[in-house]
């Protein structure tokens, strides 16, 4: 059986994320207690409003993933051999922020401590980028819903002189824009002349994967190359092309990848195309990992006949290992 793993990206956050696994599970509590008491306190008991900060929330994220991840594995263990000879993990995506956890997963970064360390800066620099001397927020983003060509019609009647860009394409009928507030403005009245289209403002930090986001870029980028990425144990679906991350590398794997990732920060991040790709080579029963499991609704409306489960607490990892099970016992 095929699987692929999908790892949640920010905006999943909530209080309490992770706390069952770190009760329940020997393995997530390591990735816990590595991570340190600080983030053990945010991700258990933060408030919404301080979940929110982009330079909290990515490391939070980041380390409920890995810790669902590494509890995943643990569960799987425990499995007779014969069953685990039947699951393949075939290939992993991560929406964003969620990339890292793939990249971690996958073995192209080294280990959970490396991996923490580029999301907390990477987390630190786009919560700066973006925002004037005072600090004010100068962008944001955009959740329409309506067909895509449609969509990105809006986007550039919308532009005029300002930065307005799709930046997820999420699903046929989801993308999200962002660009700087004004331009979202105009974004919101011509979407109701136009018609058909749905825009929902979102409360982020900033305008995400848009060109507001470049002064994190070349930070990161440096970053990235000393981190030394590895070519992954198995395939991760870039966000950047939606197929495979190591796609036309030539020269140092590292390199290529500190490239791609740092030109993911200022990407759309092209998630149906992501998922498409990852079921035309025969994935057809997508786990969700890490809070939340708003990739399973997205994997629904691009694949209806597609299996999902998640993990994200210690009830969804039994219930996802128990699926496992009894659907290799039903082939």
């Amino acid at each position: 059986m095929k699987i692929g793993l999908l790892f949640a990206g920010q905006g999943a956050q909530y209080s309490g994320m992770g706390k069952s696994l770190y009760e329940n599970s020997k393995e997530a509590k390591k990735v816990f207690d590595l991570a340190g008491d600080e983030i053990k306190e945010w991700c258990f008991e933060g408030a919404k409003e301080i979940l929110r900060q982009t330079n909290i929330t990515q490391p939070c994220v980041y380390t409920v993933s890995i810790a669902a991840y590494e509890a995943f594995l643990e569960g799987l263990s425990n499995l007779e051999e014969e069953l685990l000879d039947q699951l393949e993990m075939q290939g992993m995506a991560g929406f964003s922020l969620g990339e890292y956890a793939a990249l971690t997963a996958g073995g192209s970064i080294a280990d959970f401590e490396t991996g923490l360390e580029i999301v907390k800066n990477r987390g630190a620099w786009m919560n700066d980028a973006g925002r004037n001397a005072e600090g004010e927020n100068l962008g944001g983003m955009i959740a329409a819903f309506g067909e895509r060509a449609r969509i990105l019609n809006c986007v550039e009647a919308s532009r005029e002189e300002g930065v307005l860009e799709g930046v997820n394409f999420n699903s046929p009928v989801q993308t999200v824009v962002a660009g700087d507030k004004d331009a979202l403005e105009r974004f919101k009245i011509k979407s109701k002349e136009m018609g058909q289209i749905k825009a929902v403002p979102l409360s982020v930090g900033s305008a995400f994967h848009s060109p507001m986001m470049e002064p994190a870029k070349p930070k990161l980028r440096e970053l990235l190359a000393v981190s030394k990425l590895k070519h992954p144990t198995t395939k991760i679906y870039s966000n950047v092309t939606g197929g495979d991350i190591m796609e036309g590398c030539q020269g140092s794997e590292s390199e290529w990848l500190a490239d791609i990732m740092a030109k993911q920060v200022t990407s759309p991040v092209y998630w149906q195309e992501t998922i498409e790709n990852m079921e035309g080579e025969g994935i057809h029963t997508f786990i969700e990992i890490g809070p939340g499991n708003t990739l399973c609704g997205l994997v629904k409306k691009i694949c209806p006949g597609a299996t999902t489960m998640n993990i994200e607490d210690y009830e969804t990892l039994s219930d996802t290992i128990n699926k496992l099970k009894e659907m290799i016992a039903a082939e």
